[in-house]
Protein backbone atom coordinates (compact mmCIF):
# COMPACT_ATOMS: atom_id res chain seq x y z
CA UNK A 1 0.00 0.00 0.00
CA UNK A 2 1.34 3.90 -0.75
CA UNK A 3 1.51 6.00 1.87
CA UNK A 4 -1.03 8.11 0.30
CA UNK A 5 -3.35 5.54 -0.05
CA UNK A 6 -2.80 4.92 3.46
CA UNK A 7 -3.24 8.32 4.53
CA UNK A 8 -6.31 9.10 2.78
CA UNK A 9 -7.94 5.67 4.21
CA UNK A 10 -6.85 6.47 7.49
CA UNK A 11 -8.58 9.99 7.30
CA UNK A 12 -11.94 8.88 5.47
CA UNK A 13 -12.25 6.40 8.41
CA UNK A 14 -11.21 8.58 10.88
CA UNK A 15 -13.41 11.84 9.78
CA UNK A 16 -16.39 9.44 10.10
CA UNK A 17 -15.37 7.82 13.65
CA UNK A 18 -14.95 11.71 14.96
CA UNK A 19 -18.34 12.78 13.18
CA UNK A 20 -20.41 10.28 14.98
CA UNK A 21 -18.74 10.62 18.42
CA UNK A 22 -20.45 14.22 19.25
CA UNK A 23 -22.89 16.51 17.04
CA UNK A 24 -20.30 19.33 17.48
CA UNK A 25 -18.02 17.39 15.52
CA UNK A 26 -20.07 16.47 12.39
CA UNK A 27 -18.23 19.62 10.10
CA UNK A 28 -14.78 17.72 11.18
CA UNK A 29 -12.96 17.15 8.04
CA UNK A 30 -8.99 17.00 7.73
CA UNK A 31 -7.34 19.78 6.02
CA UNK A 32 -5.86 18.77 2.24
CA UNK A 33 -2.68 17.12 2.51
CA UNK A 34 0.20 15.36 4.97
CA UNK A 35 3.60 15.00 5.94
CA UNK A 36 5.22 11.62 6.16
CA UNK A 37 8.95 10.74 7.44
CA UNK A 38 9.87 7.56 8.04
CA UNK A 39 11.89 6.31 10.64
CA UNK A 40 15.23 4.20 10.83
CA UNK A 41 14.31 0.97 12.91
CA UNK A 42 17.51 1.52 15.32
CA UNK A 43 15.81 4.70 16.39
CA UNK A 44 12.42 3.34 16.98
CA UNK A 45 12.41 3.98 21.13
CA UNK A 46 13.83 7.28 20.63
CA UNK A 47 10.60 8.09 18.53
CA UNK A 48 8.50 6.32 20.79
CA UNK A 49 10.30 8.09 23.70
CA UNK A 50 9.72 11.47 21.64
CA UNK A 51 5.85 10.68 21.33
CA UNK A 52 5.21 9.92 24.77
CA UNK A 53 7.03 13.41 26.21
CA UNK A 54 5.30 15.47 23.30
CA UNK A 55 2.96 17.61 25.30
CA UNK A 56 6.22 18.52 27.59
CA UNK A 57 8.19 19.15 24.39
CA UNK A 58 5.50 21.28 22.61
CA UNK A 59 5.41 23.41 25.75
CA UNK A 60 8.72 24.98 24.40
CA UNK A 61 8.69 24.56 20.37
CA UNK A 62 5.70 24.84 18.36
CA UNK A 63 4.76 21.92 16.74
CA UNK A 64 4.65 24.30 13.51
CA UNK A 65 7.99 25.60 14.25
CA UNK A 66 9.42 21.45 15.04
CA UNK A 67 7.98 20.66 11.27
CA UNK A 68 9.77 23.48 9.84
CA UNK A 69 12.94 22.20 11.55
CA UNK A 70 12.32 18.79 10.16
CA UNK A 71 11.70 20.48 6.73
CA UNK A 72 14.89 22.34 6.49
CA UNK A 73 16.80 19.74 8.04
CA UNK A 74 16.13 17.34 5.55
CA UNK A 75 16.25 19.68 2.74
CA UNK A 76 12.15 18.83 1.92
CA UNK A 77 11.22 22.04 -0.57
CA UNK A 78 7.68 23.33 0.20
CA UNK A 79 5.40 26.82 0.15
CA UNK A 80 4.57 28.03 3.43
CA UNK A 81 0.69 29.46 1.72
CA UNK A 82 0.42 25.18 1.15
CA UNK A 83 1.69 23.78 4.63
CA UNK A 84 -0.95 24.48 7.05
CA UNK A 85 -4.14 24.94 4.85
Amino acid sequence: MTIVDLLEEVKTDSSKWMKKRADELKNFYWQDGYGAFSVNPSEVDMVTEYIQNQREHHSTKTFQDEYRAFLKKYKVEYDERYVWG
